[in-house]
């Protein structure tokens, strides 16, 4: 893979908290260095990269009716250089800020386009159910995603949910239970699993939240 694609609402999270009580100059030079160290060192074989962050007007909140699609982190505090870091990523380092969908979804959308000439750098879970090479950096992971590892893991979110996007899964059932009841079927068949355990209304509802677009006109269907 030669093309790194990087989460940087992520980035903007963890190296403004971890710079809180430093200056603003700083603040940069952390993000700068870490930038640098990811690209030059952990990920030798990357010659070309795009830094992707989130915009306004989510789609997935007109969306989420069970609950607030991220409700539970209203009120929580940004990093002190938040926004500092979040210019900085877009005039040092061209992050695209992208309106109407998540950095994720454009993270899986150019995954899609480039496939194993790309490489997701990212700490999130949901980008498990896109094919192709991903990155840790915290654990400083390469590992590869097949089809229908994928599939399992989009599947599996729908009955363990999301506690950090507030999307709710099925009381009881974590990741391991998951697993048992999904794993081995076809798509069609881990559907109907995931409808008898949520209902269509909300197993429908939890599809288009978790989906990870593949393309700008993409959305979830069920499988037929």
């Amino acid at each position: 893979m030669r093309h790194a694609l990087i989460d940087a609402d992520i980035l903007n999270y963890r190296i403004g908290f971890a710079t809180n009580e430093e200056n603003e100059s700083v603040a940069i030079r952390t993000m700068a260095g870490f930038l640098e160290d990811l690209l030059l060192i952990d990920l030798p074989e990357v010659s070309t990269w795009e830094l992707h962050l989130t915009g306004k007007n989510n789609f997935r909140d007109k969306i989420a009716t069970t609950k607030p699609y991220k409700g539970n982190r209203k009120g929580n505090e940004k990093p002190h250089h938040y926004s500092l870091l979040r210019e900085y990523l877009t005039t040092s380092w061209g992050a695209t800020v992208n309106e109407g969908i998540e950095a994720d979804d454009m993270l899986a959308i150019r995954a899609t386009e480039l496939g194993d000439d790309s490489i997701i750098i990212t700490l999130d879970k949901d980008l498990d159910q896109v094919v192709g090479w991903h990155y840790n950096f915290v654990k400083k992971i390469k590992y590869y995603v097949e089809k229908d590892e994928g599939l399992l893991n989009f599947y599996k979110q729908f009955l363990t949910g999301d506690s950090v996007d507030n999307i709710e899964g099925v009381r009881g059932i974590g990741p391991k239970r998951a697993d048992k009841l999904l794993n081995g079927l076809s798509e069609k068949k881990m559907w109907d699993v995931v409808v008898d355990a949520l209902g269509e209304e909300r197993a429908i509802e939890n599809g288009h939240l978790l989906y990870m677009l593949r393309s700008l006109d993409d959305k979830f269907a069920p499988p037929v």
